[in-house]
Protein backbone atom coordinates (compact mmCIF):
# COMPACT_ATOMS: atom_id res chain seq x y z
CA UNK A 1 0.00 0.00 0.00
CA UNK A 2 1.40 3.01 -1.14
CA UNK A 3 1.77 6.39 1.55
CA UNK A 4 -0.52 8.41 -1.20
CA UNK A 5 -3.33 5.34 -0.68
CA UNK A 6 -2.47 5.38 3.57
CA UNK A 7 -2.47 9.41 3.42
CA UNK A 8 -6.88 9.16 3.46
CA UNK A 9 -8.37 7.83 6.59
CA UNK A 10 -11.57 7.95 8.31
CA UNK A 11 -10.35 11.50 10.27
CA UNK A 12 -8.64 13.05 7.63
CA UNK A 13 -11.61 13.87 4.92
CA UNK A 14 -15.44 15.25 5.64
CA UNK A 15 -18.48 13.26 6.35
CA UNK A 16 -22.16 14.17 5.60
CA UNK A 17 -25.24 12.97 5.23
CA UNK A 18 -28.03 12.76 2.79
CA UNK A 19 -31.43 12.71 3.57
CA UNK A 20 -34.31 10.63 1.94
CA UNK A 21 -37.20 12.26 5.01
CA UNK A 22 -37.97 8.67 5.22
CA UNK A 23 -41.42 7.90 5.86
CA UNK A 24 -42.52 4.26 7.74
CA UNK A 25 -45.08 2.52 8.09
CA UNK A 26 -48.02 3.92 10.22
CA UNK A 27 -46.49 6.97 9.85
CA UNK A 28 -47.00 10.15 7.77
CA UNK A 29 -44.88 12.87 5.75
CA UNK A 30 -45.23 15.48 8.86
CA UNK A 31 -43.32 12.78 11.46
CA UNK A 32 -40.91 11.96 9.13
CA UNK A 33 -39.92 15.91 8.53
CA UNK A 34 -40.03 15.92 12.33
CA UNK A 35 -37.92 13.03 12.60
CA UNK A 36 -35.63 14.82 9.44
CA UNK A 37 -34.74 18.10 11.63
CA UNK A 38 -33.71 16.06 15.07
CA UNK A 39 -31.86 14.02 12.72
CA UNK A 40 -30.07 17.38 11.43
CA UNK A 41 -29.65 18.73 14.69
CA UNK A 42 -27.77 15.86 15.96
CA UNK A 43 -25.46 15.39 13.32
CA UNK A 44 -24.85 19.42 13.60
CA UNK A 45 -23.77 18.79 17.15
CA UNK A 46 -21.26 15.45 15.66
CA UNK A 47 -19.36 17.47 13.22
CA UNK A 48 -21.55 16.86 10.35
CA UNK A 49 -20.53 18.62 7.28
CA UNK A 50 -23.53 18.61 4.91
CA UNK A 51 -27.18 17.76 5.29
CA UNK A 52 -28.33 17.09 1.47
CA UNK A 53 -32.22 16.01 0.88
CA UNK A 54 -32.89 13.94 -2.41
CA UNK A 55 -35.87 14.81 -4.78
CA UNK A 56 -37.99 11.48 -5.46
CA UNK A 57 -42.04 11.38 -6.59
CA UNK A 58 -44.57 9.27 -6.21
CA UNK A 59 -42.55 7.26 -3.72
CA UNK A 60 -44.49 6.57 -0.96
CA UNK A 61 -41.58 6.08 1.63
CA UNK A 62 -39.66 9.18 0.67
CA UNK A 63 -41.06 12.35 1.56
CA UNK A 64 -38.93 15.19 0.09
CA UNK A 65 -40.18 15.75 -3.36
CA UNK A 66 -40.31 19.18 -2.30
CA UNK A 67 -36.96 19.58 -2.65
CA UNK A 68 -36.11 22.95 -1.53
CA UNK A 69 -38.98 23.75 0.85
CA UNK A 70 -37.76 21.23 3.19
CA UNK A 71 -34.09 22.40 2.79
CA UNK A 72 -35.77 25.77 3.71
CA UNK A 73 -36.93 23.99 6.79
CA UNK A 74 -33.93 21.91 8.02
CA UNK A 75 -31.55 25.31 7.51
CA UNK A 76 -33.99 27.34 9.59
CA UNK A 77 -34.04 24.39 12.54
CA UNK A 78 -30.42 24.44 12.01
CA UNK A 79 -27.46 26.93 12.38
CA UNK A 80 -23.73 25.92 10.75
CA UNK A 81 -24.38 22.93 9.15
CA UNK A 82 -24.18 23.24 5.47
CA UNK A 83 -27.29 22.53 3.52
CA UNK A 84 -28.08 21.17 -0.15
CA UNK A 85 -29.72 19.24 -2.45
CA UNK A 86 -28.50 15.58 -3.26
CA UNK A 87 -29.84 16.45 -5.77
CA UNK A 88 -32.36 18.56 -7.30
CA UNK A 89 -33.23 16.60 -10.77
CA UNK A 90 -32.99 19.30 -13.09
CA UNK A 91 -34.70 17.83 -16.29
CA UNK A 92 -38.04 18.18 -14.08
CA UNK A 93 -37.68 22.42 -14.01
CA UNK A 94 -36.74 25.21 -15.34
CA UNK A 95 -33.36 26.71 -14.56
CA UNK A 96 -34.73 29.93 -13.46
CA UNK A 97 -37.08 28.59 -11.25
CA UNK A 98 -33.92 26.68 -9.33
CA UNK A 99 -31.55 29.68 -9.71
CA UNK A 100 -34.74 31.43 -7.95
CA UNK A 101 -35.34 29.09 -5.30
CA UNK A 102 -31.79 28.26 -4.14
CA UNK A 103 -31.16 31.95 -4.49
CA UNK A 104 -34.04 32.69 -2.06
CA UNK A 105 -31.96 29.99 0.16
CA UNK A 106 -28.67 31.39 -0.02
CA UNK A 107 -30.02 34.82 0.42
CA UNK A 108 -31.73 33.25 4.08
CA UNK A 109 -28.86 31.45 4.89
CA UNK A 110 -25.81 32.93 3.54
CA UNK A 111 -22.56 30.64 2.80
CA UNK A 112 -24.55 27.24 3.94
CA UNK A 113 -26.33 26.13 0.52
CA UNK A 114 -25.16 23.62 -1.85
CA UNK A 115 -26.85 22.85 -5.12
CA UNK A 116 -26.49 19.46 -6.30
CA UNK A 117 -27.84 18.51 -9.36
CA UNK A 118 -28.60 15.11 -11.46
CA UNK A 119 -29.95 14.20 -14.57
CA UNK A 120 -32.30 11.55 -13.51
CA UNK A 121 -36.39 11.82 -13.32
CA UNK A 122 -36.17 10.63 -9.68
CA UNK A 123 -39.47 9.21 -10.46
CA UNK A 124 -41.15 6.60 -12.97
CA UNK A 125 -42.52 7.38 -16.66
CA UNK A 126 -46.03 8.25 -15.66
CA UNK A 127 -45.07 10.73 -12.82
CA UNK A 128 -42.61 12.13 -15.62
CA UNK A 129 -45.72 13.46 -17.41
CA UNK A 130 -47.18 14.95 -14.54
CA UNK A 131 -43.99 16.80 -13.93
CA UNK A 132 -45.06 18.33 -17.19
CA UNK A 133 -41.85 17.19 -18.56
CA UNK A 134 -41.48 16.85 -22.67
CA UNK A 135 -41.61 13.30 -23.17
CA UNK A 136 -38.49 13.86 -25.56
CA UNK A 137 -36.10 14.78 -22.93
CA UNK A 138 -34.27 12.11 -21.49
CA UNK A 139 -31.42 13.84 -19.47
CA UNK A 140 -29.06 14.57 -23.00
CA UNK A 141 -29.83 18.63 -22.78
CA UNK A 142 -28.46 18.34 -19.06
CA UNK A 143 -25.26 20.04 -20.19
CA UNK A 144 -27.63 23.10 -22.23
CA UNK A 145 -30.00 23.18 -18.77
CA UNK A 146 -26.52 23.68 -16.15
CA UNK A 147 -25.38 25.99 -18.72
CA UNK A 148 -28.30 27.84 -18.47
CA UNK A 149 -28.56 27.40 -14.86
CA UNK A 150 -25.05 28.21 -13.91
CA UNK A 151 -25.31 31.66 -16.41
CA UNK A 152 -28.44 32.81 -14.06
CA UNK A 153 -26.11 33.07 -10.66
CA UNK A 154 -23.05 34.14 -13.11
CA UNK A 155 -23.30 36.88 -15.69
CA UNK A 156 -20.06 36.07 -16.36
CA UNK A 157 -21.50 32.78 -18.32
CA UNK A 158 -24.61 33.98 -19.25
CA UNK A 159 -25.44 33.68 -22.76
CA UNK A 160 -25.43 36.93 -24.63
CA UNK A 161 -29.32 35.82 -25.93
CA UNK A 162 -30.49 35.39 -22.18
CA UNK A 163 -31.81 38.38 -20.81
CA UNK A 164 -33.57 36.95 -18.28
CA UNK A 165 -32.06 37.52 -14.32
CA UNK A 166 -32.30 35.34 -11.31
CA UNK A 167 -34.24 37.53 -8.49
CA UNK A 168 -32.77 36.25 -5.77
CA UNK A 169 -29.72 34.85 -7.70
CA UNK A 170 -27.53 36.57 -9.39
CA UNK A 171 -23.75 37.06 -8.49
CA UNK A 172 -24.48 34.47 -5.64
CA UNK A 173 -21.34 32.37 -4.47
CA UNK A 174 -23.61 28.78 -4.87
CA UNK A 175 -21.37 25.72 -4.98
CA UNK A 176 -22.81 23.65 -7.71
CA UNK A 177 -22.37 19.50 -7.15
CA UNK A 178 -23.48 16.92 -10.53
CA UNK A 179 -24.45 13.96 -8.86
CA UNK A 180 -24.69 10.49 -11.35
CA UNK A 181 -24.12 6.79 -10.81
CA UNK A 182 -22.85 6.41 -13.98
CA UNK A 183 -19.83 8.11 -16.36
CA UNK A 184 -21.83 11.14 -18.09
CA UNK A 185 -21.76 13.30 -15.30
CA UNK A 186 -18.18 12.50 -14.08
CA UNK A 187 -17.12 13.39 -17.34
CA UNK A 188 -19.40 16.74 -17.16
CA UNK A 189 -18.13 17.50 -14.35
CA UNK A 190 -14.92 17.02 -14.99
CA UNK A 191 -14.82 18.49 -17.59
CA UNK A 192 -16.39 22.03 -16.06
CA UNK A 193 -14.06 21.91 -13.01
CA UNK A 194 -16.81 21.00 -10.65
CA UNK A 195 -17.26 18.96 -7.25
CA UNK A 196 -18.63 16.15 -8.36
CA UNK A 197 -20.93 13.36 -5.94
CA UNK A 198 -21.24 9.70 -7.03
CA UNK A 199 -24.08 7.10 -6.04
CA UNK A 200 -22.20 4.23 -4.54
CA UNK A 201 -25.02 3.34 -2.52
CA UNK A 202 -27.18 2.49 -5.15
CA UNK A 203 -24.29 1.96 -8.33
CA UNK A 204 -21.42 0.68 -6.03
CA UNK A 205 -19.99 -1.33 -8.95
CA UNK A 206 -19.46 2.35 -11.19
CA UNK A 207 -17.87 3.35 -8.45
CA UNK A 208 -14.63 3.22 -9.67
CA UNK A 209 -14.51 3.51 -13.10
CA UNK A 210 -16.65 6.92 -13.06
CA UNK A 211 -13.89 8.64 -10.38
CA UNK A 212 -11.40 7.41 -12.63
CA UNK A 213 -13.63 9.32 -15.85
CA UNK A 214 -14.20 12.21 -13.53
CA UNK A 215 -10.09 12.81 -12.12
CA UNK A 216 -8.80 12.50 -15.76
CA UNK A 217 -11.00 14.58 -16.95
CA UNK A 218 -10.95 17.28 -14.60
CA UNK A 219 -9.86 20.43 -15.61
CA UNK A 220 -9.46 23.32 -12.56
CA UNK A 221 -11.93 26.25 -12.67
CA UNK A 222 -12.56 28.75 -10.47
CA UNK A 223 -14.42 27.02 -9.16
CA UNK A 224 -12.00 24.12 -7.74
CA UNK A 225 -8.58 23.85 -8.71
CA UNK A 226 -8.43 19.91 -8.22
CA UNK A 227 -11.04 17.32 -8.08
CA UNK A 228 -13.55 16.60 -5.00
CA UNK A 229 -15.09 13.12 -5.09
CA UNK A 230 -17.97 12.71 -2.28
CA UNK A 231 -19.30 9.48 -2.10
CA UNK A 232 -22.77 8.69 -1.30
CA UNK A 233 -23.01 4.92 1.26
CA UNK A 234 -25.37 3.13 2.75
CA UNK A 235 -24.13 3.01 6.79
CA UNK A 236 -25.92 1.03 9.63
CA UNK A 237 -24.16 1.02 12.34
CA UNK A 238 -25.14 -0.54 15.97
CA UNK A 239 -24.17 -1.70 19.11
CA UNK A 240 -23.66 -5.07 17.88
CA UNK A 241 -23.00 -6.81 14.15
CA UNK A 242 -26.09 -8.74 14.69
CA UNK A 243 -28.60 -5.80 15.34
CA UNK A 244 -26.80 -3.95 12.57
CA UNK A 245 -27.67 -7.04 10.43
CA UNK A 246 -31.27 -7.01 11.73
CA UNK A 247 -31.82 -3.44 11.38
CA UNK A 248 -30.24 -2.96 7.67
CA UNK A 249 -33.04 -5.88 6.85
CA UNK A 250 -34.78 -2.20 6.28
CA UNK A 251 -33.16 -1.14 3.20
CA UNK A 252 -33.35 -4.22 1.71
CA UNK A 253 -37.02 -4.71 1.63
CA UNK A 254 -36.80 -1.11 0.70
CA UNK A 255 -34.93 -2.05 -2.46
CA UNK A 256 -36.50 -5.62 -3.16
CA UNK A 257 -40.06 -3.65 -3.25
CA UNK A 258 -38.21 -1.18 -6.00
CA UNK A 259 -37.52 -4.54 -7.46
CA UNK A 260 -41.09 -5.75 -7.91
CA UNK A 261 -42.81 -2.76 -8.44
CA UNK A 262 -44.54 -2.38 -4.77
CA UNK A 263 -44.15 0.73 -3.47
CA UNK A 264 -44.71 1.46 0.55
CA UNK A 265 -43.57 2.82 3.31
CA UNK A 266 -40.45 1.83 5.03
CA UNK A 267 -40.78 -1.78 6.40
CA UNK A 268 -39.50 -2.55 9.44
CA UNK A 269 -36.64 -5.00 10.55
CA UNK A 270 -36.69 -8.73 10.08
CA UNK A 271 -35.35 -11.97 11.48
CA UNK A 272 -34.45 -13.53 7.94
CA UNK A 273 -34.24 -11.96 4.22
CA UNK A 274 -34.04 -15.87 3.40
CA UNK A 275 -38.00 -16.35 4.22
CA UNK A 276 -38.64 -13.04 1.73
CA UNK A 277 -36.25 -12.95 -1.32
CA UNK A 278 -35.38 -15.46 -3.98
CA UNK A 279 -31.99 -16.32 -4.85
CA UNK A 280 -32.43 -14.38 -7.87
CA UNK A 281 -33.29 -10.89 -6.02
CA UNK A 282 -30.70 -11.32 -3.60
CA UNK A 283 -27.94 -11.35 -5.99
CA UNK A 284 -29.97 -8.52 -7.83
CA UNK A 285 -29.56 -6.87 -4.43
CA UNK A 286 -26.42 -7.28 -4.13
CA UNK A 287 -25.60 -5.42 -7.34
CA UNK A 288 -26.97 -2.69 -5.69
CA UNK A 289 -25.91 -2.60 -2.07
CA UNK A 290 -22.84 -3.98 -2.37
CA UNK A 291 -20.93 -1.16 -0.87
CA UNK A 292 -23.03 -1.41 1.89
CA UNK A 293 -21.33 -0.71 5.74
CA UNK A 294 -23.05 -2.85 8.06
CA UNK A 295 -22.22 -3.35 11.33
CA UNK A 296 -20.70 -2.44 15.08
CA UNK A 297 -18.14 0.06 15.41
CA UNK A 298 -14.95 -1.70 15.04
CA UNK A 299 -16.99 -3.54 11.67
CA UNK A 300 -17.98 -0.30 10.55
CA UNK A 301 -14.72 1.30 11.40
CA UNK A 302 -12.61 -1.20 9.36
CA UNK A 303 -15.11 -1.05 6.17
CA UNK A 304 -15.06 2.71 6.16
CA UNK A 305 -11.59 2.80 6.15
CA UNK A 306 -11.30 0.45 3.39
CA UNK A 307 -13.79 1.69 1.35
CA UNK A 308 -11.48 5.49 1.75
CA UNK A 309 -8.82 3.81 0.86
CA UNK A 310 -10.22 1.92 -2.48
CA UNK A 311 -11.62 4.90 -3.87
CA UNK A 312 -9.60 7.84 -2.33
CA UNK A 313 -12.59 9.85 -1.84
CA UNK A 314 -12.48 13.52 -0.47
CA UNK A 315 -15.87 13.38 1.42
CA UNK A 316 -18.23 10.72 2.50
CA UNK A 317 -22.11 10.99 2.26
CA UNK A 318 -24.00 8.73 4.71
CA UNK A 319 -27.35 7.50 4.08
CA UNK A 320 -29.12 5.29 6.74
CA UNK A 321 -32.34 3.93 6.13
CA UNK A 322 -33.33 2.71 9.68
CA UNK A 323 -36.81 2.18 10.62
CA UNK A 324 -36.80 3.12 14.54
CA UNK A 325 -35.56 6.62 14.22
CA UNK A 326 -33.13 6.37 17.71
CA UNK A 327 -31.40 3.37 15.76
CA UNK A 328 -30.99 5.66 13.16
CA UNK A 329 -29.42 8.45 15.35
CA UNK A 330 -27.69 5.73 17.35
CA UNK A 331 -26.07 4.91 13.73
CA UNK A 332 -24.88 7.77 12.89
CA UNK A 333 -24.02 8.84 16.22
CA UNK A 334 -21.40 5.54 16.09
CA UNK A 335 -20.00 6.89 12.48
CA UNK A 336 -18.89 9.99 14.17
CA UNK A 337 -17.18 8.81 17.17
CA UNK A 338 -15.61 6.37 14.75
CA UNK A 339 -14.13 9.61 12.48
CA UNK A 340 -13.78 11.34 16.33
CA UNK A 341 -11.82 8.41 17.32
CA UNK A 342 -9.68 8.34 14.34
Amino acid sequence: MSEETKSKQVNTIPFSVLDLAPITVKHTATDAFKNTVDLAQHVEKWGYNRYWMAEHHNMPFIASSATSVIIGHVAAHTSTIRIGSGGVMLPNHAPLVIAEQFGTLESLFPGRVDLGLGRAPGTDPITIRALRRDSRSDGNDFPQQLAELRGYFDPDLRSEKNHVRAVPGEGLDIPIWLLGSSGFSAQLSGQLGLPFSFASHFSPNNTIAALDLYRRNFKPSKTLEAPHAMLGVNVVAADTDEEAEYLATTLQQQFLNIIRNRETPLQPPVENMDEIWTEHEKAALQQQLGASIIGSKQTVKHKLQAFIEETQADELMITSQIYDHKKRLRSYEIVAEIKAEG
